[in-house]
């Protein structure tokens, strides 16, 4: 479907693609709308929700500045799916323990490998910029805790959250494994660093930002090339994090499923990042918070919520939307209003029939939590094509 909604109160309008939107959306909207450096339009997908620093589900397109609270603290965090050799009639009866071999061979939550898993030669290339960009930001190293250290021990590992790793069967009975993850502690902490430094940069500026969340920096401003410096090195880190992971789980499926190959790998893209690109015109900065890039034939991955469908699609360039569509669902409910509202028998009933966590740690991840994804997807029809449909039978969750 096209455009659903159209917001004009700020100096460039929103192009939503959805009526599925709540009231603290819209203001979130509004506010980045009346921004003087936003070009041509703002776009929000169909699973757009409210989040913290901007809108999940916004497209921002940024003329020589950005906001770093709009790219967030999970910086580069996005999916990575590949195809296997093996049909459904192929797996086991019972998959928990595939389940624990993923558990065993990814660390999830705060853990993280014992040591480095990945190349030195891979560990040298990252480790000199990332010196280079701790030399100049003595404040970023302290914040960082010992994350400066441990950045290799972290590779390879998925977080918590609504992160996760899935075995997937799709419309054809091939089997996909799935994964959902991004620049771990060490991402976070540059994130957090660089919102923090942006509003102290702007000082008395901003007091007249509508919301002090959007504090940005300029091109030409002090720190403006640190942070895309900065920025890139942690996508460049969650695109190896999401590598190095899909490695350590075939290895660990290889010794508990019949024999099989990976096939190439389908798609590795972010979901939250910032980068270069030419829209109407211009060579704008595109700010993708919870959205995925979708240029005609590109592919891309739309996961639905833990026990629901998710989808391999092709990008059709549609330039409303910035030539991007969904990241996923989009919850509905927060975190604690989920807690609140269901229990572990509701997870169960929800997840019947799937391999995974159904204690009361994963509550706030509840299927019910989410927007339905058939009508997230059935809003973006003028965005993408689904080529694969894909339904989970193990989940494993931080």
């Amino acid at each position: 479907m096209p455009v659903q909604m159209t917001l004009n109160k700020g100096r460039v309008p929103v192009k939503i693609f959805t009526k599925d939107v709540d009231s603290q959306s819209l203001t979130q909207l509004g506010n980045l709308s009346q921004l003087p450096f936003i070009h041509h339009h703002i776009a929000a997908m169909p699973d757009v929700h409210v989040g913290k620093g901007a809108t999940v589900g916004s497209v921002i397109p940024t003329k020589d500045a950005i906001i770093p609270a709009a790219v967030g603290v999970d910086i580069g965090c996005g999916m990575n799916a590949v195809r296997i050799s093996l049909k459904a009639h192929d797996l086991p009866d019972s998959l928990r323990r595939s389940r624990r071999a993923i558990e065993s061979a990814v660390p999830v939550g705060f853990n993280m490998h014992q040591r480095d898993k990945v190349k030195a030669s891979l560990l040298k290339s990252m480790d000199k910029p990332l010196q280079s960009i701790l030399s100049k930001h003595n404040s970023l190293t302290k914040m960082m805790r010992n994350f400066h250290r441990t950045w290799g021990r972290q590779l390879g590992t998925l977080g918590g959250g609504n992160h996760f790793i899935e075995l997937c069967i799709d419309e054809n009975d091939d089997v996909w494994i799935m994964l959902h993850s991004g620049s771990r502690g060490i991402g976070n902490a540059i994130g957090r660093y660089f919102i923090h430094l942006a509003k102290k940069d702007m000082g008395n500026q901003l007091g007249y930002l509508p919301d002090k969340d959007l504090a940005y920096f300029t091109d030409g401003a002090q720190h403006f090339n640190d942070y895309v410096e900065a920025v890139n090195w942690a996508q460049d880190y969650a695109l190896i994090n999401r590598r190095e992971m899909m490695r350590l789980v075939v290895k660990a499926l290889q010794t508990e499923l019949p024999t099989f190959i990976a096939t190439k790998e389908a798609i590795n893209c972010h979901h939250n990042y910032v980068q270069k690109e030419t829209h109407y015109g211009e060579s704008v900065f595109i700010t993708r918070k919870g959205a995925i890039s979708a240029y005609q034939d590109e592919l891309g991955i739309i996961p639905g919520s833990m026990g629901t469908k998710s989808f391999i699609v092709r990008g059709k360039g549609t330039k409303a939307s910035f030539c991007s569509c969904s990241h996923g669902a989009g919850r509905k409910m927060s975190r604690s209003a989920a807690k609140r509202q269901f229990n572990r028998f509701d997870l169960e009933a929800l997840t019947q029939g799937i391999e995974c966590r159904k204690d009361n740690g994963v509550i706030d991840e509840i299927p019910a939590a989410y927007k339905n994804i058939d009508q997230v997807m059935k809003n973006q029809h003028d965005l993408i094509e689904v080529v694969h449909t894909l339904k989970q039978v193990v989940c494993v969750k931080g």
